[in-house]
């Protein structure tokens, strides 16, 4: 029907009027009822003869009146509906005018009317219009103005009103805001998003990565990554890089290490050394049986290796710290050890370590103790659960919540293997990671902080110990002996020294102090204070001195951390936060000291001194702190304190850093960052693949107009540096006699005289003018002496070398290894000439001498180790700014001849390279563009011939080269012998700075062939530059 979107239309209408009309009259008493029809009428264009006029009659008038009623009713139609269909018969929209379907009027109209009983019918409305009248709205007040006296503020502000009016909007206001409080306002989006029960949803988040303790307070105020299996805090979310170093200069840095993993191995001393003595060697210094480590007094620190396998298959460093010997384990004969190490590292190490300590023989595994229960209660003891509104429900039910919160690893598996003995040497692994929390404090007022938020435990009495038996067993038990009594008074004594001392530099490296410690939450200060150290002359000089001189002995190291049930203890009798507070608030004046007596927790800590900048002779002691070891439970009650001791203020610089500041620590301090500077390593290994795939995800999403063309810059490994083959073609062009060496005068008449009594062909002639030529005078001459000596044989000055041959050498293994023995970097040092940073105070850290490079140590070096890496720090002479896979470049002697003339040149430029695989990058992208338009649905990237245009067999990105690369490093004008792994601007020197490696045989040969005053001088170009910086190349040990 063509009509028949009509009356919809109009029936829409009449609904929504219908709406209106009861929204208006909601609030009507109930007992007065209206007709659909009535609620239409006068409003919907109906005329006076169409309206029943007294259909709100019905029910409340005498019986005449209802039948009337009910008989005028039974002429109208019975719904708005008969209504649109007998008006739209005439072809009129509405219900104006006459129609045929209409209603003529009533007929029966009453003729009179009681008044008594028709008010006492109306007794509800009249009621309901009195009430309307004397009741004030919110409105009253102002309505009872005149409009020329209103005004906008009044509404807002009641001094503006009259006198007359202010007590009667006073009482209306507050009547409004009740009803506002008593009418609940819907949620905010955040409000409503959050979580009805916090502690099961943290407890959720952490079943795949770990958090710290103190995850929720840097969740606030840094960037958060998720690394190694941890959320952890990179860099502050707000402007801090320089604030930070500033920090770590002149006050304080703290940072949550607590991520590191310790390993606890417990057997007897010899068996210990024996096993660990496979993992180390002595020739890369220090191990686990140096002495001063082995007394406890001090921490260590080493680079492991795979079990039999120095110098190769490194597995990375760790720090170790052995447990004081008493007097109960003297007489047995055990000793216990703990070892800090990455979580990066922890499955390598902890394979190896059950190797060699043969703890092959797996236990019944036992339950982690701190794995998140949950107890589901019957249903006959109802548990009254705050937030079921919104609380997520698990397969227990509503009442199903957890016992407490997660402390320590809450990844771990119930039944994983924490414990590993060997039924051969009795050693004994435990993993302790996440057991003990590690703070790190880094700078000169680090031990003020320490003195100031931490004070030491009072010893209990005779009566006092009876009452905190209860609760604090372990400190009552170990304060009945008096030797216990007064080692905790000779480590106070020393914690009172040490704010005497200026700096933590002062303290012999790696000193460690126990000590027993009050509840820190107890002794905050009401505002944050300065921590500063006292530098009077204090009234123990004496023993000032020697503690800077002789550090901590082995007694005062000792601490009752080390004992697993004391640990425990005293994570649960910690006291919590609420009850913290309640204590706090029925304190006589508020803000007073809370002093709990025996009562108050006693936790067991350790101080280990974090020695500073050791290499080299420039800024010696930056970067000195300590590293507070303590329980798990009390991260957040040591984290607070020690902010709020130098967090104190902000403008000053004190910050807490992150895993950034921790990379920029190590860097200016002129130590390898692992894993970044460990690429021989399997964590160095992973890490450099995920840096790549990270960087080229990041250079993909620009479009080719913004972002640098690699390939016109010469780098052909922008994201990743490739040690394997670089060390590969160094080898290679050692062996075809292209690394050209120097020979001494003596040197080179021996070798001649040798060579002219086995070939009679010479003349005497030339063996003469040879031999009376000085080197200066016919600079070929060695040249080509060089070349016919360069060709090394196992019997020339090799004797070892078939020996390497027969156990593997890294050349056959096909891996690379960075050295680390101390004697060979300390003769390389010494050829390099370590200078500063800006090259300008080279002679006063040379030395008396200058030491010559002997042709026979040289080639010595390159026979026995054809691929190894060494660590160097580069400083550029000028300006420039390093960054990571930056190339290190051999500069020619033009190059050192212009450095000479013009010492302001910025250094030589390299040419720009021509792109071979634009052309085929075009047609890839038509072809592409090709197929999709063909068939899109259907086009894959298999489909589309991208390794057929290519034609190396591999993807093909504009701007960057294909993954297999030939010749780094002769590709461009200068040789490449090494990368960078990380570099910045220094703030601590002043210039560029940056740390590397390079290859072995390419630095031998570059210092070699370089003029003395100038030896060690390289080339740095970052990956999308052209322009070549002088650098210096410092080796230090």
């Amino acid at each position: 029907m063509p009509d028949c979107g009509f009356p919809f239309r109009a029936m829409s209408g009449v609904n929504r009027k219908e709406k209106k009309y009861a929204k208006l009259m909601r609030n009507q008493p109930s007992n007065i009822t209206f007709s659909s029809s009535n609620q239409g009428a006068g409003r919907s264009g109906m005329g006076p003869s169409e309206s029943p006029s007294f259909t709100s009659f019905q029910g409340t008038v005498g019986g005449h009146v209802q039948q009337q009623q009910q008989v005028a009713s039974s002429h109208q139609p019975s719904s708005y509906g008969e209504h649109q269909r007998s008006s739209h018969r005439g072809g009129f929209r509405g219900y104006r005018g006459n129609s045929r379907g209409s209603c003529h009027g009533y007929s029966q109209i009453p003729k009179f009317i009681t008044a008594t009983t028709f008010a006492q019918a109306r007794a509800a409305e009249i009621n309901a219009m009195l009430k309307a009248v004397t009741h004030k709205s919110g409105s009253q007040f102002l309505q009872s103005l005149p409009p020329t006296m209103r005004r906008r503020a009044m509404s807002h502000n009641i001094k503006r009103l009259p006198r007359r009016l202010r007590e009667i909007a006073k009482k209306e206001v507050e009547k409004i805001s009740q009803l506002k409080k008593e009418q609940s306002k819907s949620k905010s989006r955040k409000a409503r998003r959050r979580h009805g029960n916090l502690l099961m949803e943290f407890n959720r988040r952490q079943r795949k990565n770990i958090w710290l303790e103190t995850h929720i307070w840097h969740a606030k105020r840094f960037h958060m990554v998720k690394k190694w299996g941890y959320c952890l805090g990179n860099k502050p979310t707000t402007k801090s890089y320089r604030a930070c170093y500033r920090a770590m200069t002149k006050q304080c840095l703290l940072q949550d290490l607590s991520y590191y993993c310790c390993l606890e191995l417990n057997g007897t001393e010899n068996n210990l050394l024996q096993a660990l003595a496979r993992l180390s060697s002595t020739d890369a210094g220090a191990t686990f049986a140096s002495v001063a480590c082995l007394s406890g007094k001090r921490q260590g620190s080493l680079v492991l290796y795979k079990a039999d396998q120095y110098p190769e298959k490194p597995l990375g460093p760790v720090t170790f710290l052995w447990r004081p010997t008493t007097q109960s384990e003297s007489s047995s004969g055990n000793r216990q050890l703990w070892i800090w190490t990455h979580p990066a590292l922890k499955m390598e190490l902890l394979t190896e370590l059950r190797l060699v300590c043969q703890c092959l023989d797996v236990p019944v595994p036992e339950p982690a103790p701190n794995e998140c229960k949950t107890i589901t209660h019957e249903p006959e003891k109802q548990t009254k659960v705050v937030g079921l509104k919104r609380k997520q429900q698990d397969k227990a039910g509503e009442l199903a919540i957890p016992e407490k919160k997660i402390v320590g690893n809450g990844t771990r598996d119930p039944l994983t293997t924490v414990l590993w003995t060997s039924l051969t040497t009795g050693i004994t692994i435990e993993d302790l990671t996440m057991e003990i929390m590690r703070f790190r404090l880094i700078g000169p007022l680090s031990h003020c902080v320490i003195f100031e938020a931490l004070q030491a435990a009072d010893v209990l009495k005779k009566s006092e110990g009876k009452e905190a038996t209860e609760t604090h067993c372990w400190w009552s038990e170990y304060c009945k002996r008096p030797e216990n009594v007064n080692r905790h008074n000779c480590q106070r004594d020393i914690l009172e020294l040490l704010l005497g001392v200026a700096s933590p530099a002062e303290i012999s490296a790696g000193t460690v102090l126990g000590l027993t410690v009050g509840d820190p939450r107890l002794n905050m200060p009401k505002n944050r204070t300065t921590a500063i150290p006292d530098l009077s002359q204090p009234e123990d000089l004496e023993k000032l001195r020697d503690l800077r001189l002789n550090g901590i002995g082995a007694e005062c190291a000792q601490s009752q951390i080390w004992d697993r049930n004391a640990r425990n203890v005293v994570t649960e009798t910690k006291i919590s936060e609420q009850k913290l507070n309640q204590m706090r608030s029925k304190l006589l004046v508020p803000g007073s000291h809370l002093d709990l007596g025996s009562q108050e927790s006693k936790i067991p800590i350790l101080l280990v001194q974090q020695p500073g900048k050791m290499a080299g002779q420039e800024h010696t002691g930056w970067g000195s702190g300590w590293d507070i070891l303590i329980p798990k439970g009390w991260g957040m009650a040591f984290w607070i304190p020690l902010l709020l001791f130098f967090l104190i203020q902000i403008y000053r610089g004190a910050r807490a850093g992150g895993l950034q500041e921790g990379t920029k620590h190590s860097q200016y301090k002129g130590l390898p960052h692992f894993p970044d500077d460990f690429p021989d390593c399997p964590a160095g290994i992973q890490h450099s693949v995920e840096t790549e795939k990270e960087l080229i995800g990041k250079y993909n999403k620009y479009p080719p107009a913004k972002r640098p063309n690699y390939i016109h810059h010469g780098t052909m490994s922008p994201f990743r540096s490739p040690w394997q083959q670089l060390v590969e073609e160094w080898e290679s062009q050692n062996q075809g006699g292209d690394i050209k060496l120097p020979v001494s005068g003596k040197e080179q008449e021996q070798r001649l005289e040798a060579r002219n009594s086995n070939k009679k062909h010479i003349g005497v002639c030339e063996n003469k003018a040879s031999e009376a030529t000085p080197n200066e005078e016919k600079p070929s001459e060695p040249d080509e002496v060089s070349e016919s000596v360069t060709a090394l044989e196992p019997n020339i000055g090799c004797e070892n070398l078939q020996n390497l041959i027969t156990q593997g050498t890294p050349a056959e293994s096909g891996h690379f290894s960075v050295l680390r023995s101390r004697k060979l970097l300390k003769q390389i040092s010494m050829w390099s000439q370590p200078s500063s940073s800006r090259g300008q105070q080279t002679q006063r850290h040379r030395g008396p001498a200058q030491v010559q490079m002997a042709s026979h140590a040289v080639k010595s070096i390159i026979c026995s180790h054809p691929r190894f890496l060494i660590w160097v720090r580069l400083s550029l002479l000028k300006k420039g700014n390093p960054v990571a896979n930056a190339t290190i470049c051999v500069p020619s002697k033009e190059d050192l001849h212009l450095l000479v003339s013009d010492p302001n040149c910025p250094g030589p430029q390299e040419s720009k390279h021509r792109d071979p695989f634009k052309q085929n990058c075009k047609a890839l992208k038509n072809k592409k563009k090709r197929a999709l338009s063909k068939a899109p649905e259907t086009a894959v990237a298999a489909d589309l011939g991208i390794t057929s245009v290519s034609g190396c067999g591999v993807n093909l990105v504009q701007g960057l080269w294909p993954d297999q690369i030939q010749n780094v490093t002769s590709h461009c004008s200068r040789r490449t012998i090494g990368y960078i792994s990380q570099g910045d601007f220094s703030l601590i020197v002043g210039c560029g700075e940056a740390q590397g490696f390079v290859s072995l045989l390419g630095l031998l040969h570059m210092m070699s062939n370089q003029p003395q005053d100038q030896r060690g001088l390289a080339l740095v170009r970052n990956p999308a530059s052209l322009q070549y910086r002088f650098a210096k190349i410092n080796i230090e040990v």
